[in-house]
């Protein structure tokens, strides 16, 4: 299986979402080809979510773990502890009330 690059993944993710009119934005970029990516969710309610990828061997895919969840404040406090540790990770910040990440489609756990 042909991985993808993490910046090529983060574009065709920002592209899917955009085809299905979710909005979406980056608000951290990371290393090109090996930054970790996390993906916040923003409900538009003051509550979100922030998923972590990794990488299933079992499976040879991409898997989506909730790392936090609750209100926005306490998810964005995460994200930071997370950049102090990591400067290569990729955060995309999804805002849509209905909770759709897409994460889940087949098409984005390569």
């Amino acid at each position: 299986m042909i991985r993808l690059t993490a910046d090529m993944w983060v574009s065709a993710y920002l592209a899917r979402l955009r085809a299905d009119a979710i909005p979406a934005f980056l608000i951290c970029k990371g290393d090109a080809t090996a930054g970790a990516v996390m993906v916040k969710l923003a409900t538009m309610n003051g509550q979100a979510e922030l998923w972590a990828r990794r990488f299933d061997f079992a499976s040879d895919t991409n898997k989506w773990d909730r790392v936090e969840a609750g209100d926005e404040a306490s998810v964005d406090a995460c994200i930071s502890r997370e950049r102090s540790r990591d400067p290569d990770l990729w955060v995309v910040e999804v805002e849509d009330p209905k909770g759709r990440t897409l994460l889940d489609q087949d098409d984005l756990t390569r």
